[in-house]
């Protein structure tokens, strides 16, 4: 249901394919009107060429005759062609020069006087069946050697209703063209978004601790399918090597943890030997039995952060309310931090309730105030914030102490990572279990100048 859904929402139209779509759709729709309009624009030119060579060849003709036969054989020749009204449209006038009707199917000089276009069109209007009808005619005008005015012209209307179809059916053509390109050009990024979408859900779910797993394989055989069974090769490959390394990781952390534990009851026993040891030999021992804690702490939190960091799921995860559990961690806290002259306050607003790991949860709040008791100098105050958001809890953690510069807290949250302005005792993992026990829970972890000092927020999901 999530890729489906996700589809729904309007990150559609801001996806690749859907901007490509677009632009295969406008270069269609650009490449048919240009087709159709240049095919509209040269058809209705071939139909305007036909007519004036009709035009030209009918008023060769009357001059032919003209040379022949003077007027009255011109005369003679309109009145015949007359009665080829009905069946072609063609009407002729011959004028006088003052433009007096001397013979033809016109009555009255259709033009103000000598047109100055050589094919000008003008309307007449004549008597149909029932009707009265107006006909546009397109002409041409030649002035005989005596002086008088031959018009010879046709009627353009049945071409002109062809142009209007023609033209209609460019508009609809374009219309239609677009439309199928569009429809096609959405269904290709529909498809592509979803295919996309699917891998991404995959992926965010391998992510959120469930390594088994794998790329959707639909058998179509594109290159969605073979790139899904090539990272999916690659995710075995992975998991293969996280396994060895998880049992190897194990398997060494097994076999140090008993040596360290038998050499620390050993060393206990010397430092409660009867007689007992010489001063200089007790110290020695006593610095060591240290070290050997300082040792078996490191190594639990590496374990601690292997875990996390292993991409297994949480183990039964259970309703967490935040705001309680800063608040036991905090009362926990505040006898050392009165001690080291600092103030320790929290302000949570309950319920702040997550879904996760109650023993993690206050370990990573028991390492921010840790590192804020380490750094912070007397006089200095941590502060602790929970609230709830609508789409999960905000932590926030921030003290008045020294702070991280801007271009090392990008890699604060790294194991071993220290920085020598604020070198103090420490294996410089304290942030990089946070980081892991963050990521392990899906949240977000940012660390910020707090003007002066650091504050760390944490965003986790409800």
């Amino acid at each position: 249901m999530a890729p489906a859904t996700r589809l729904m929402r309007p990150e559609l139209f801001r996806t690749s394919a859907f901007r490509l779509s677009v632009g295969y759709t406008l270069l269609v729709t650009l490449a048919v009107a240009v087709t159709l309009v240049s095919t509209y624009f040269l058809t209705e030119s071939l139909i305007t060429d036909e007519t004036d060579l009709i035009i030209d060849t009918e008023l060769n003709s009357l001059e032919e005759k003209y040379a022949r036969a003077g007027i009255p054989g011109v005369t003679d020749e309109i009145n015949l062609r007359i009665d080829s009204w009905g069946r072609i449209g063609a009407i002729y006038m011959l004028a006088d020069p003052s433009f007096e009707r001397l013979a033809g199917n016109v009555t009255d000089w259709p033009f103000d006087g000598m047109p100055s276009e050589r094919w000008p069109e003008f309307e007449i209007g004549t008597i149909e069946p029932g009707r009265r009808a107006v006909h546009p005619v397109r002409a041409t005008v030649r002035i005989l050697p005596d002086g008088n005015l031959l018009l010879v012209g046709t009627d353009i209307s049945q071409g002109r209703r062809f142009a209007e179809k023609f033209r209609n059916a460019t508009i609809w053509g374009i219309g239609l063209s677009t439309l199928a390109a569009a429809l096609a050009g959405f269904w290709f990024s529909y498809r592509l978004t979803r295919r996309v979408g699917v891998v991404a859900s995959t992926c965010q779910e391998i992510l959120s601790g469930e390594p088994g797993r794998r790329l959707p394989v639909t058998g179509s055989g594109d290159e969605f399918d073979s790139l899904a069974g090539s990272v999916n090769h690659v995710l075995d490959r992975l998991q293969e090597q996280a396994g060895t390394l998880r049992a190897t990781f194990d398997s060494a952390a097994h076999d140090l943890r008993a040596p360290l534990h038998r050499l620390r009851t050993r060393m206990d026993a010397l430092l409660l030997r009867v007689p007992p040891l010489d001063p200089p030999v007790y110290e020695s021992v006593d610095a060591a039995l240290r070290e050997v804690d300082h040792l078996q702490r490191t190594l639990a939190t590496l374990l601690q952060i292997a875990l996390a960091e292993s991409g297994t799921p949480l183990a039964a995860p259970a309703a967490v309310d935040l705001a309680d559990l800063a608040g036991e961690i905090t009362e926990l806290f505040e006898p050392a931090a009165q001690a080291q002259g600092l103030t320790l306050e929290c302000a949570a607003q309950s319920p702040a309730v997550v879904q996760g790991n109650r023993q993690l949860l206050a370990q990573l709040l028991t390492n921010l105030i840790e590192n804020g008791l380490k750094y912070v100098p007397r006089g200095g105050r941590i502060d602790i914030r929970v609230r709830a958001l609508s789409a999960g809890v905000r932590l926030q953690v921030s003290d008045n102490g020294p702070g991280i510069s801007g271009e090392d807290r990008a890699r604060a949250g790294q194991p071993f990572v220290r920085f020598t302005a604020t070198a103090v005792e420490g294996s410089g993992l304290g942030l990089s279990l946070v980081a892991a026990i963050v990521r392990l829970h899906r949240g977000r972890l940012a660390l910020e100048d707090n003007g002066p000092g650091l504050r760390v927020v944490i965003d986790l999901p409800a």
